[in-house]
Order: C-alpha cells, then structure tokens, then sequence
C-alpha cells in the first residue's frame, strides 16, 4: 500500500490486515506489530527523502532499536483496515525516540515507544545521525 503524511509531523502508513498477520485465535499476533511500527518509521525517513540501505553504504550509518514499550489496547482481527503512524519524539546526538500508534477507524488500539540508536554497520558502535538527516528529523520533531 501507498504511504501518505497526515501532517509534517506524523508519518501515516495504511495496513490491510491479513491472514499471515494472525495467530490461531484469529487476531493479529502481538509480535506483529513491530513489523508494522518497523514500516511505518521507514516509510518515515522514506518520506524526508532517505533510504536505509544508501544510509549504510554511503554515510555508515544503521539504526538499531535498544528499547521499546507497547501498549495493547484492543485486538485487530483479519481484514481490519489499519493506519501506522510514526512520530519523532525525540532527537538526539546518536539517538531517536519515536512515538508510534496503530489505529482502526482513528480509534487507537496499539502504541509504542521506539528508541533507536545510530550505529556504524561493522562495528555497532555509536554514530552521530547523518548532519541532512538529523536537519530533516529536527524540522518535524
């Protein structure tokens, strides 16, 4: 599905929920969502005009997730029409902190908090954000 931007601020990705998305109670399994908060922040950097992997193989840089607390409100179940937001919270030298919801129909039935780090890709040791990058993350933060 296509991205689209709610506001400057908050990077919106629509879900179609399906089968492989469920576990055997017919709901969407937990672990899941990550994959759709995984999405969402990468349609993000997508939308200020940054691909992960040229971040790796010309800036060398990566992120990495050190830290994350989800809340699960409500179940979505198979063919629920879902919106994955992603918000930068925080920015930091090395580090970003994101604010994420999934929610059905505006109501919201899943939310995150993201941490992520900027590593370099051989050494997993910390990095500053690419200068464009930390300016454009700055600007809607």
């Amino acid at each position: 599905m296509e991205q689209r931007q709610r506001h400057a601020r908050v990077q919106s990705w629509p879900v179609r929920v399906y089968y492989h998305h469920t576990d055997a109670g017919g709901v969407v399994y937990h672990g899941t969502y990550l994959d759709f908060f995984e999405a969402a922040r990468i349609e993000l950097l997508r939308a200020l005009g940054f691909d992960l992997a040229e971040l790796a193989e010309k800036r060398a840089a990566i992120f990495i997730v050190y830290g994350m607390h989800v809340s699960y409100r409500k179940p979505a179940r198979l063919n629920d029409a879902l919106e994955v937001t992603a918000e930068v919270a925080r920015l930091g030298r090395v580090r970003i902190e994101f604010a994420q919801r999934v929610l059905r129909g505006g109501e919201p039935i899943v939310s995150a908090t993201v941490e992520a780090a900027c590593v370099h890709p051989r050494t997993f040791r910390p990095v500053p954000l690419p200068e464009e990058l930390r300016e454009r993350l700055g600007s809607i933060a």
